[in-house]
């Protein structure tokens, strides 16, 4: 280059857009980049919802299942409890007594752990109560109390082991439940990680 030209050299061709806003006709346009988010975003919320449905409880006729003497086995021990509102039907580190469920009413369930009290969240109709006490050692991980007059249906763990014995695939369908139980406990704490976080900044903009 000779002294006192100029030269310029452009590996591009650049072009303003109507927005005045400058963009390369080699490079991915606007509207192609919100199209990749939204098909992003898309997949993302489709893997969410396919992860949801995985752990999903299932229904207590399929969890129960059994041949025709174990589930008389099962009907026959079962005892059916009510309870007032506030009262307790069984206390964190208590022995369990077997496997529960809610036949009416609300409860709530609440654990101590590391000096902090946690509120786990409610038991409604239907639910399987304490899975982990009836399949683990034998102690309860949370206290279960009636937010409302309810009674629930207990399966006694004498009649449970019986059944597993007479039924092997009933023990690895509450297994598999269990499984499902806590991996909905692990997603529910994700999604709600980052709302705290969110509330968290927010406040200290604030301060």
């Amino acid at each position: 280059m000779k002294s006192g030209s100029t030269q310029i050299r452009s590996a591009k061709h650049v072009s303003q857009a109507p927005s005045g806003s400058w963009s390369s006709d080699t490079g991915q346009t606007e509207a192609e980049g919100h199209a990749a988010a939204i098909e992003g975003a898309a997949r993302l919320a489709e893997a969410s919802s396919r992860r949801i449905e995985a752990v999903q409880a299932h229904p207590l006729a399929e969890l129960l299942a059994c041949p025709e003497t174990t589930g008389k086995l099962l009907n026959g021990s079962s005892q059916c409890l009510d309870f007032d509102s506030g009262e307790t039907v069984f206390r964190q580190f208590g022995l369990c007594r077997g496997l529960y469920v809610v036949v009416s009413g609300q409860f709530l369930r609440k654990t101590d752990r590391m000096e902090i009290h946690l509120t786990l969240g409610p038991a409604r109709t239907g639910d399987l109560v304490e899975l982990a006490a009836v399949l683990g050692d034998g102690h309860h991980t949370y206290t279960l109390t009636a937010q409302s007059p309810g009674s629930v249906l207990l399966l006694p763990k004498e009649s449970l082991n019986l059944a597993f014995q007479e039924h092997p695939p009933l023990r690895m369908q509450l297994l598999e439940e269990l499984a499902r139980e806590v991996s909905r406990a692990y997603y529910s704490c994700c999604m709600c990680r980052p709302a705290r976080m969110r509330r968290q900044s927010s406040a200290d903009a604030l301060a």
